[in-house]
């Protein structure tokens, strides 16, 4: 886009936009294109400039519950290369230190001479990212964990830590949705359950961080047979919906899965039975999305589901519940979205910290960056 339709965008004067650019170019931020003129060669030439996906990548760190993605991401947010591993044990030395040794060899393979700016590490529950902290994570069994300075003495780079509901409401507003921007609901249904809200374009944290704890919204199936919770309320959203609880659910049902991929690969195959289980599942979660869009209601609720995401009758049955149950969303085939990042939820959700960042304060004091005077 050329440098006057930015000052027009943004209101700033076409001299600050200038500046700015310079300073942009100078750190490789961004990159001039070829010089165009208008339709039919008339009109004045202009030069447009572009985020420079080329020199800098951001790294990203995802915990779950069960294992642990580490990725790669240009400036535009797309994913360069990512890797899963396991947990032998949930120790917050072992994995993370575990992260911070197989970075290098990530970097090398995929980074082709691009430099790593940045550091995202993302997780689930109650995450600090003003302290850099995880100060609850009750299935990993973290508490007041420093991220941030473990993983940033370990790597020598800037680290920026925080949940990964709001890790991916930021990507959604960088390079999702453009209807996520100023106004939207994410909720992330996995391992663990979790939201996050973004309200006047900004993503809301609470004066303890905390915002986002939707797990234990009661639900209430009324079918019998869900785990218990430690949270004590029968049918909350977290024992009916979750990763664990849904392969319970298939054991029980007589599907010979050990893991929520497997369970998920059955129900993309075609399995009756499996898909059954996906479908309760979205008729649940459009329960607590109903509650969520008549809270705050959003522009946009965005679902971190794979059901949603990747079962077309998952996403129908999910609107048809809001639809009955929701009183001021009068249209959720537009309101109630799937995640952008389908199929690559985590290795997103890392990077996408690192990322928003960088978007927040360019030119700040980046340590990798040129200072440009």
């Amino acid at each position: 886009m050329a440098r006057s339709t930015v000052a027009r965008l943004t209101g700033l004067s076409p001299a600050a936009v200038s500046g700015h650019c310079g300073v942009l170019l100078g750190r490789g931020l961004i990159r001039e294109r070829q010089e165009t003129t208008g339709p039919r060669g008339l009109g004045r030439p202009h030069v447009p400039v572009e985020v420079d996906a080329g020199r800098y990548l951001v790294a990203g760190a995802h915990i779950a519950v069960t294992h642990a993605t580490l990725s790669l991401m240009d400036l535009s947010g797309r994913i360069v290369a990512e890797e899963r591993h396991p947990h032998d044990v949930t120790d917050p030395g072992r994995v993370l230190g575990g992260l911070a040794e197989r970075l290098p060899g990530l970097v090398a393979a995929h980074g082709a001479d691009r430099t790593v700016l940045a550091l995202g590490a993302a997780t689930g529950h109650w995450v600090d990212p003003e302290a850099g902290v995880v100060v609850r994570h009750p299935q990993l069994g973290w508490r007041d964990v420093a991220v941030r300075s473990v993983l940033a003495e370990a790597t020598g780079l800037p680290v920026h830590v925080d949940s990964h509901a709001r890790a991916l409401a930021r990507a959604e507003q960088l390079v999702g949705q453009a209807g996520t921007r100023e106004s939207a609901v994410l909720l992330f249904v996995g391992a663990v359950v979790d939201a996050a809200f973004v309200s006047a374009g900004a993503v809301h944290q609470g004066p303890r961080s905390g915002a986002g704890n939707v797990a234990h919204l009661p639900v209430g199936a009324g079918d019998g047979g869900s785990s218990s919770c430690v949270c004590g309320v029968p049918g909350c959203l977290q024992a009916e919906v979750s990763e664990p609880e849904m392969v319970r659910r298939a054991v029980v049902a007589g599907l010979p899965v050990t893991s929520f991929p497997a369970l998920l690969e059955r129900a993309l195959a075609g399995d009756a039975t499996a898909r059954e289980l996906f479908l309760r599942r979205a008729r649940l979660v459009g329960r607590a999305a109903a509650v969520l869009l008549d809270m705050f209601d959003p522009e946009v609720l965005v679902v971190v589901e794979p059901g949603a995401g990747r079962l077309p009758e998952c996403l129908a049955a999910l609107r048809a519940e809001v639809a009955e149950r929701s009183w001021v969303c009068d249209d959720p085939e537009h309101r109630v979205v799937p995640s952008s990042f389908t199929g690559s939820v985590l290795a997103t959700a890392g990077p996408a910290v690192a990322l928003g960042a960088l978007y927040d304060d360019p030119l700040g004091p980046w340590p990798a960056l040129p200072a440009v005077s």
